[in-house]
């Protein structure tokens, strides 16, 4: 453990380990972990346009297709899309990544419905452990990351993680399938966030990635 982050959340840093000691490249792998992208959100305070669908930087790659790939490129299987404002351009931002589409229609009534729709569409996979849940609107997460709090969990570090970078909590977020039948009963736009803060077993993973805290919500985010 390295402190806490400011909402009190306890902070691991790698090597990750129950025991304290580092983990080889065998002891890795061994869980399945389905990835869920919340993609379904309105862009308000983005002004007209559909902020998912504005370029992440010069090379014009639509920020949910940057955020989408960076789970595509790791060991998350299946790594499912929730799509629900303008369901058929954002769909068409994601082709032909390796990905899942589900359609949230209740998009309207905040972040838990598509939550609970990307959960949904993983929970009858028996051998899926866990669920890592990010956000269409960042798309600098670095693919590193994911990789970090799978190995964090796969360490047994936790059930409910979440990446954080100098001591401030942000996303993705993992949580172990003891919490799939309580993420499908959230409600609101808190997402997971208060089984986090709830759990007996939740964490923050320490990563050198600053695209954890930064999602884009305006226009200047972008900048």
């Amino acid at each position: 453990m390295s402190g806490a982050t400011g909402d009190g959340l306890p902070i691991v840093e790698p090597p990750f380990d129950a025991t304290g000691r580092e983990r080889s490249d065998s002891d890795t792998g061994t869980t399945r972990v389905a990835g869920v992208v919340l993609a379904a959100g309105t862009s308000s305070r983005f002004g007209t346009a559909n902020k998912l669908l504005a370029a992440a930087d010069d090379s014009d790659e639509p920020i949910v297709r940057r955020a989408t790939r960076t789970l595509t490129a790791t060991r998350l299987d299946p790594v499912v899309v929730v799509l629900g404002h303008e369901a058929d351009r954002v769909a068409t931002a994601v082709d032909g990544l390796d990905v899942e589409l589900v359609r949230n229609e209740a998009y309207a009534d905040g972040q838990a419905t598509s939550v609970r729709a990307g959960v949904q569409a993983v929970r009858d996979q028996s051998d899926v452990d866990a669920v890592l849940i990010a956000l269409g609107d960042m798309p600098f997460v670095a693919r590193e990351t994911i990789e970090a709090l799978l190995t964090a969990y796969e360490a047994d570090v936790g059930a409910a993680l979440a990446a954080a970078h100098d001591g401030d909590r942000g996303n993705p977020v993992l949580f172990d399938r003891r919490y799939f039948d309580a993420l499908c009963d959230v409600e609101g736009d808190v997402g997971g966030r208060r089984l986090l803060f709830e759990g007996d077993r939740s964490a923050c993973v320490a990563v050198d990635d600053p695209g954890v805290r930064r999602d884009v919500d305006e226009p200047d985010d972008l900048d």
